[in-house]
């Protein structure tokens, strides 16, 4: 089973390629941006606590859809990029097998 689930993550990289290939970016631009979100582990800097949420909040994949279907409805390409770039990584990143991080402090 888990085998299957990074297939189906997988299929999400490359769906979130195939939208972005839609919008009128340079197809070189999702590669550049497409580890972004990890600048967000730098709140483990701090502690593992704002890291944690940090770290949460941008690999979510529900943010990364609003934010692709938000930028669809006002016609902002950047809300977009930013949502499918999201939702890309955060699907790679599951793929390999990285989840989403639980503190005991969070879980309180």
């Amino acid at each position: 089973m888990k085998t299957l689930i990074k297939l189906e993550e997988l299929a999400f990289v490359l769906l979130s390629f195939y939208l972005f290939l839609a919008l009128d970016y340079a197809w070189w631009w999702f590669p550049l941006l497409f580890f972004v979100p990890d600048v967000s582990m730098a709140g483990f800097l701090i502690n593992r606590t704002v890291g944690a949420i940090a770290y949460n909040f941008v690999h979510h994949k529900a943010l990364a859809i609003v934010l692709y279907l938000l930028g669809s409805f006002t016609q902002v390409p950047g809300l977009q990029l930013a949502g499918l770039v999201m939702f890309g990584h955060a699907s790679l990143d599951r793929a390999l097998g990285f989840e989403l991080q639980q503190t005991k402090e969070i879980t309180k």
